[in-house]
């Protein structure tokens, strides 16, 4: 039978930061989106269309890129879509599979709702931290999205290994 395997100090100093920062922070961000009638599942859709050249996306490519699973987005989309935030259509080419866009009028939603969620994360994450600490923030929690998500945007390049 193997030993189990128990944090060290720094480990668990780190696990309860994340814990308060998760507790506390991510709900009072949580409520800029709600006061919107969004919540973050939401605007992680609408940035990740908005991040695209299109503003489109397959839809498993969505789910992924927005950090949820594929049951949830179509949930989610449901209230964007009644919105007119979102739009579905079929791929031309294989109807298989569908596309969302991001409407005219979902890009005024997310340019109404990214200046208050901006200044939130700024006051209640980075306004506390160096530049040093937030490159060092910036690289860590990119090594462990880059193993939990099936996406390139934290894929480690170059020899030095710096996150793109």
């Amino acid at each position: 039978m193997t030993e189990p395997r128990w944090l060290n100090e720094t480990q668990q100093q780190a696990w309860q930061g994340f814990l308060v920062v998760f507790g506390r922070a991510l709900p009072e961000i949580e409520r800029t989106f709600k006061a919107n009638g969004l919540l973050s599942v939401h605007y992680g859709i609408l940035v990740a269309l908005a991040d695209t050249p299109d503003h489109t996306l397959r839809l498993s490519e969505l789910a992924d890129m927005a950090n949820t699973s594929q049951s949830r987005l179509s949930h989610r989309l449901h209230k964007l879509i009644g919105r007119g935030d979102v739009s579905i259509a079929d791929d031309p080419t294989d109807g298989r599979v569908k596309h969302a866009t991001l409407t005219r009028r979902g890009r005024r939603t997310l340019d109404a709702i990214s200046p208050a969620h901006a200044d939130n994360v700024l006051r209640l994450l980075f306004d506390q931290l160096t530049p040093d600490q937030t490159t060092a923030l910036a690289d860590a929690l990119s090594t462990i999205a880059s193993g939990l998500c099936d996406h390139d945007r934290f894929r480690i390049d170059g020899p030095n290994g710096r996150h793109r």
